[in-house]
């Protein structure tokens, strides 16, 4: 469980990279977006600095998000029931837990090839 720690670790510090630049990047929009017109409709740029803006905004809630899966994980660990499947109960293949270390389901449950409620045995 030292290496499932490790790359929780790994990847929370990644995101939190990901997200300072991120809040950088929007606070760079925001900022140019006041040196423009108000007028984003009218504005030929004040579309693109409105769609820009909404997109930053969109990865930083997309980081906030995985950030919070990673520290579910991690109460996981703590708890005992990291690798375990959330939907059927069976563990989580070591192979899935490499590739995403925060995964809540197994393959057969992530991807619906086993059915809702399943049970190990089942």
């Amino acid at each position: 469980m030292d290496d499932a720690r490790e790359r929780l670790e790994e990847q929370r510090q990644q995101v939190l990279r990901r997200l300072a630049g991120l809040t950088d990047d929007f606070d760079a929009v925001v900022a140019a977006s006041r040196d423009t017109n108000a007028d984003d409709e009218h504005d030929p740029e004040g579309a693109t600095i409105a769609f820009e803006r909404s997109q930053v905004d969109a990865l930083i809630r997309q980081g906030r998000r995985h950030l919070a899966e990673i520290d579910a994980a991690v109460r996981r660990l703590e708890a005992g029931d990291y690798g375990i499947c959330e939907t059927c109960g069976r563990a989580i293949e070591p192979g899935r837990l490499e590739a995403r270390p925060a995964a809540r389901t197994c393959v057969a449950c992530a991807s619906g090839t086993r059915g809702p409620g399943a049970r190990p045995g089942g």
